[in-house]
């Protein structure tokens, strides 16, 4: 169990962005191998990692998936990667609960199958996967993620997290510049841009619904301060509880942009830059990693199901392949000041609860 701990304080000092983690993946890849592990590497292309055990007897496919990029920041004016939202630590579990049961062999039914999936903050690494068939011959998959203190303690886990849908749509919108002191021979692009910021804020879904819709990045520079822009590009960030929420978000969202430009004589072409689609969870996984956190945790660990306005690529797995039954859970683990946050920390002593935690997952299917 002290593994994870060294696999943390490695894949920690290491961190690196989506598509680019190959120090993170060589080790993995590494460590898999010596287990007896039948290991796949740059899987369709990329840095993805998929690791099978076979164990020779008819049974079910159960995958465990761990992402592995780490974030994007800027610290004291310099670029930087950093582990801020625990895909360090997500690796560093599945590779240990893998190393136990290979090592203890657990495994008396079916296949076990590893996904170590890049990408996920840019949303597309398990669609990456998902087109080079790591998942075809997949019967269930589980994943998991470390929580903020304020949603659950160290020592608890969450038995299933329902994500919302994000799409992060980037509006180019284009004027026709001329000169400030004769503004009437353009079309100022930065006035039909702050157009549609105001029309995207008055865009509204039924009241009962969870949806969000805000500009989230605004640039647009002429070069010169004496003359009518011509271009200005609005990023804006949208969220939504269910999947057919976000389809009619999405389309009024993109409506509200084209027409307001469009009132100023301006055009607007909106590109997608990146969308995860919300939870879809299987009621039976879910009783199976409850069943598994009051084993190892206690009754009293298990917190109820819980739902975030954040997101997960994960959920391209069971979106995009639908027969397959998905579950994914929460581990607490004081987490501090906030995912995301540069600064993130958490309580590294909730790690082995997590590593036996699947585990017991994995035995209850495949033991």
């Amino acid at each position: 169990m002290l593994k994870v701990f060294e696999h943390y304080a490695y894949l920690h000092e290491i961190p690196e962005l989506g598509f680019q983690e190959f120090k993170t993946s060589a080790y993995l890849s590494q460590q898999l191998k010596t287990a007896g592990f039948q290991v796949t590497d740059n899987f369709n292309g990329t840095t993805g990692i998929v690791a099978t055990l076979e164990s020779g007897v008819a049974g079910p496919t159960l995958a465990l998936r761990a992402d592995m990029d780490a974030l994007g920041h800027v610290i004291n004016g310099e670029p930087c990667a950093r582990h801020t939202c625990g895909h360090d630590a997500h690796s560093s579990v599945v590779l240990t609960a893998a190393q136990e049961l290979i090592a203890e062999k657990a495994i008396k039914k079916g296949r076990l199958k590893l996904i170590f999936q890049p990408a996920e903050e840019l949303g597309t690494g398990a669609l990456a996967m998902i087109a080079g068939g790591a998942i075809d011959d997949v019967d269930m998959i589980v994943g998991f993620h470390l929580r903020p203190a304020e949603e659950c303690a160290v020592g608890t886990a969450i038995p299933a997290m329902y994500y919302s849908a994000c799409v992060t749509l980037e509006a180019t919108i284009r004027g026709q510049t001329a000169h400030a002191a004769r503004p009437h021979l353009g079309v100022n692009a930065l006035d039909a841009a702050a157009s549609a910021v105001q029309a995207v804020n008055a865009v509204h879904l039924p009241p009962g619904k969870t949806w969000s819709a805000k500009a989230t990045r605004f640039l647009c520079d002429a070069g010169v301060t004496n003359s009518i822009p011509d271009e200005a590009r609005v990023v804006f960030d949208l969220r939504a509880a269910e999947n057919e929420d976000m389809t009619l978000l999405q389309s009024r969202v993109e409506r509200a942009i084209i027409q307001s430009a469009a009132a100023f004589g301006a055009t607007a072409q909106i590109e997608v830059m990146k969308a995860m689609p919300a939870a879809e969870i299987d009621e039976e996984m879910s009783a199976l990693v409850a069943d598994s956190i009051k084993e190892v945790l206690g009754e009293a660990a298990l917190m109820p199901v819980r739902s975030t306005p954040g997101s997960e690529d994960f959920f391209h797995y069971p979106v995009q392949r639908p027969q397959i039954k998905a579950g994914f859970w929460g581990l607490g683990t004081g987490l501090t000041p906030g995912l995301h946050h540069p600064d993130m920390r958490f309580e590294l002593n909730a790690l082995p609860g997590a590593v036996k935690i699947f585990k017991a997952c994995v035995i209850k299917v495949l033991g």
